[in-house]
Parts: C-alpha cells; structure tokens; sequence
C-alpha cells in the first residue's frame, strides 16, 4: 500500500516533467489520460499505467490534488529532482514552461 501511495504521489509529482520531456522529444506536449497514473524514480526513469477500477479509487483515497504548476530536473547522472516552485516568479517560469 505504501509503493502505491509513493508512485501515486510521484506520478502526480512528475506529469509536469513528463510534459516537459514529451516536448523536448516529440516536438509536442501531451497530457495524462483520465485514470492514468505515471510514476517516476530518483534515478529519472519513468512509467505508467492504466490501473483497473477498485485500483484506481484506492489510489484516488490517498491522493491529492495539485495546487500550483511543479517541476522536475535531472542531473548529468540522470538523478530526478523536484524543483520548489512556491515563489511566484518561479511559478511564472513553470508555468510558461507548461504552457
């Protein structure tokens, strides 16, 4: 229960950094599907997935909605980081990123 908490959380954590890869590699910006979940590891990787129903509303009693634009950035070693973005100037930055 708690890896499913962990990857809920960093999946939520990572969709403004999958968006922010999917440009940079496909020249366009996508968005998660309805019930996706995405999970992302300290080293960089990332996965998803498409869990059934009774998965899904497990996951959605531990989540969170997310309340301002987030970042992530890998070092040369490919470490995944999470960016603060609670100032406003750097949610201005994230959100022109995301947009």
């Amino acid at each position: 229960m708690h890896s499913i908490k962990f990857a809920l959380i960093a999946g939520l954590a990572g969709l403004s950094a999958s968006q922010a890869l999917a440009e940079d590699t496909m020249g366009a910006m996508t968005m998660m599907k309805g019930g996706q979940v995405t999970a992302i590891m300290p080293d960089g990787h990332m996965g998803t997935m498409m869990p059934d129903a009774k998965m899904s509303a497990e996951m959605m009693k531990m989540a969170k909605p997310i309340k301002h634009c987030m970042m992530m950035i890998t070092d040369a070693k490919g470490k995944a980081y999470m960016i603060d973005t609670s100032t406003k100037k750097a949610q201005a930055e994230c959100e022109k990123m995301a947009m």
